[in-house]
């Protein structure tokens, strides 16, 4: 069996077609109009309207805020601190808000504190939180700590 060789490589019939010419006569079936439609914006040189125009009327992207970037002012803002942090605490300690500012864990008591479980902790301490990670609190209990919700 003969190998077949890159020059008797053809595509499959019906794969190529020719360009479409319009504007060549109406016998060519693209004459008169040439697949514009019948005159308007879009039927004229340089015509149509940018992405997203509705003539004039406010555009889809701007009547809905969720698609711009919409901000819920009613969005939790929580102070974060891994239990990995914790251990600059001392064994048995209480760990609060206020303790956690003193130590330069979080920047304000004005937003709620949450303990999230990235590291580890290897003393047992009293976290006051206002919430924590189902691993977080499952880490500072595995060190014989406790977990008291603010």
């Amino acid at each position: 069996m003969r190998e077949m060789r890159q020059n008797e490589l053809r595509p499959p019939l019906g794969a190529k077609h020719g360009r479409k010419r319009v504007g060549r006569g109406d016998s060519s079936g693209h004459g008169t109009y040439s697949g514009r439609g019948c005159k308007g914006q879009k039927a004229r040189s340089g015509g149509g309207v940018r992405l997203g125009f509705e003539g004039g009327q406010l555009p889809l992207i701007k009547r809905l805020p969720r698609k711009r970037g919409f901000t819920n002012i009613f969005k939790a803002e929580y102070n974060i601190v891994n239990v990995g942090k914790l251990d600059i605490f001392s064994p048995g300690s209480e760990v609060n808000p206020e303790g956690l500012l003193k130590a330069g864990l979080i920047k304000s008591l004005k937003q709620p504190v949450k303990i999230l479980g990235d590291g580890d902790i290897h003393h047992p301490v009293l976290v006051k939180a206002d919430k924590f990670s189902a691993v977080a609190e499952k880490k500072i209990v595995a060190a014989g700590g406790k977990v008291k919700r603010a």
